[in-house]
């Protein structure tokens, strides 16, 4: 555990300093309008992406949609709220945002930007070797773990996330939709994307409900679109089924793995409820990976 602390540690400090790196070299463009280099250039990545679900650019959102309203419908792990959801590409660009009730106002609006710091955060710090779910990273990021100071570090994009109109927040134009909002986000939601070669392509987030049922309901959305493909790729979960699941190993304030998350209400709905014997057998009835 000694050694996979190390190169979680180390992957996350390479992608922060290549991120650096990338926002030094933005700085020096043409002055163009925030987020017009990535309006042209994502389209080309928002395709790969779409390719892997054998759909188009145009289809991402109906795709997402779809998953979404079907996850929500079958995990009953939470408060059975509807959800936000929010894809991204490798370059963290959103491709597509969608919820799962009736209209805008049927889900907790603030979870519409938290969907999409998920998806940021569980794309930028994982790997084609190592997948790292936000619910993995709780525990690391509290005072005194490993990763502790993560949860500063990338910031939203306020312009981007908070722009409007709101009537499209939400829909295939949200206004979110080909630019970066970036952010970082801690608790269960967020799930990097891998395709049929088990290479990661990006990154779905979920929010709406309790932490740990925006975990289970992401994690039945990325079943659903088929890109769980993780068979062969690292991960801190202790279960090689089920690399980038939830872990619930926190006992006293303390995880055991150092990438623990706390249990939440109904995260299991058999006897004993809420402790981490219980959530750990219920998140392990969730669909594997390993394929």
């Amino acid at each position: 555990m000694k050694n996979i602390k190390t190169t979680v540690a180390l992957s996350i400090a390479l992608a922060l300093a290549a991120n650096a790196a990338e926002v030094m070299a933005d700085s020096k463009g043409k002055g163009k309008g925030k987020g017009s280099d990535d309006r042209g250039a994502s389209a080309s990545v928002c395709r790969q992406l779409a390719s892997a679900l054998d759909t188009d650019v145009e289809g991402l959102h109906a795709a997402l949609k779809a998953e979404l309203k079907a996850a929500v419908a079958t995990e009953q792990s939470g408060l059975d709220l509807n959800m936000w959801a929010t894809l991204v590409n490798r370059d963290g660009v959103v491709c597509a945002v969608a919820f799962s009730g009736a209209n805008r106002n049927s889900q907790w609006p603030g979870s519409r930007v938290i969907s999409a710091q998920k998806a940021n955060t569980a794309n930028a710090f994982s790997l084609d070797t190592l997948a790292l779910s936000t619910a993995n990273l709780y525990a690391a990021v509290q005072p005194g773990g490993s990763l502790y100071g993560l949860q500063e570090s990338n910031p939203v994009d306020t312009e981007v996330a908070y722009k409007g109109p709101t009537s499209n927040f939400g829909r295939r134009n949200d206004p979110m939709v080909g630019e970066r909002p970036g952010g970082v986000n801690v608790f269960g939601g967020g799930l990097p994307l891998y395709n049929a070669a088990h290479k990661v392509i990006g990154a779905v987030g979920l929010s709406g409900d309790t932490s740990c049922a925006d975990h289970n309901i992401a994690w039945r959305v990325r079943a659903g679109l088929g890109l769980d493909n993780l068979e062969g790729v690292g991960g801190v979960s202790g279960d090689d089924t089920r690399a980038d699941n939830i872990v619930f190993d926190i006992v006293d304030g303390v995880s055991a793995s150092g990438f623990g998350h706390p249990v939440c209400i109904k995260s299991d709905n058999a006897s004993p409820v809420g402790d981490n014997a219980g959530s750990t057998a219920y998140v392990g009835t969730l669909p594997t990976t390993d394929h």
